[in-house]
């Protein structure tokens, strides 16, 4: 099996160790996957996030995390269920992993998947040119996090993944995927920093030409504090949205997301005139 997992990293086409360790935690990520669809995970949880649509939405931007959603609110939900299930999809291609749950301070639980990186590659034979420049002590870690008290009024759809081999998620729709993305740009507080990711994944939303899923974006900003009224409109958004914008750092955000990416060109048009060219395309969706 290792000779099919070092396939699968190749196909990323990684020519240096960042991009050989962004290839190998992105099929870490999909091995997770399979292992929770198995463990029927997806019956009692959705997929959201930059990963989510990176796997199945086509994002050219690298994503860290697996971001889920319970269908129902679940206080007591943990996934230290899903450990032996992910460990045996990981194992079955010759990676030894360790798991650690974060004990839960909020509605989110929060878990790791921790690999040596080096040791990892050396033994699916990643060429030895790449592996010698790796740290003894460097990770592969995938945190996966998991909304056990999620805002109402997500729509989800069934996507299908080929590999390592095929299988199906449930996930948010591309409209409730934005709705997300767009609360994100509105309300996240980053300690003062710039998730230029967000911005990053506004412009491909906005491209795909992809509406916001109005009644969620509304739902998720009455939760989390942040809209005016619970009747917010989509022109109410559109200039909440203009109003960060207008602050917006532009060039903490071309460095939040610069090394995520393979063309840090495609960042070249990033100003705030460009960013309100763009939120005045954006559609919104009202069911």
């Amino acid at each position: 099996m290792a000779e099919a997992l070092l396939t699968l990293i190749e196909r990323r086409k990684p020519s240096s160790v960042d991009a050989y360790d962004r290839a190998f935690r992105e099929v870490a990520q999909e091995l997770m996957l399979l292992g929770l669809w198995r463990a029927k995970f997806f019956e009692h949880a959705a997929f959201y996030g930059g990963t989510a649509l990176r796997l199945l939405h086509g994002l050219d931007r690298f994503s860290e995390g697996l971001d889920f959603s319970l269908l129902k609110a679940d206080p007591d939900f943990r996934f230290d269920a899903y450990f032996d299930a992910i460990r045996r999809e990981l194992e079955a291609f010759g990676l030894d992993a360790d798991f650690q749950r974060r004990e839960k301070e909020s509605v989110i639980e929060s878990a790791f998947m921790k690999m040596n990186t080096k040791k990892a590659m050396i033994s699916i034979g990643v060429p030895d040119r790449i592996t010698a420049t790796v740290p003894f002590n460097r990770l592969v870690k995938v945190k996966f996090e998991a909304d056990t008290d999620p805002p109402p009024g997500f729509l989800t759809e069934s996507k299908l993944l080929l590999e390592p081999s095929p299988f199906g998620v449930k996930v948010y729709s591309p409209d409730c995927l934005f709705a997300g993305k767009f609360h994100a740009l509105l309300a996240r507080s980053w300690q003062g920093r710039v998730k230029g990711r967000d911005w990053f994944d506004l412009v491909f939303f906005v491209r795909r030409d992809i509406p916001v899923h109005l009644p969620y974006l509304r739902s998720r900003l009455v939760v989390s504090g942040n809209s005016p009224v619970d009747a917010l409109s989509g022109e109410d958004a559109r200039g909440m949205l203009r109003g960060r914008i207008e602050s917006l750092d532009v060039a903490m955000a071309k460095a939040d997301v610069r090394t995520f990416i393979p063309d840090p060109s495609s960042l070249d048009l990033w100003s705030r005139e460009f960013f309100l060219e763009l939120a005045a395309k954006i559609r919104f969706r009202e069911a």
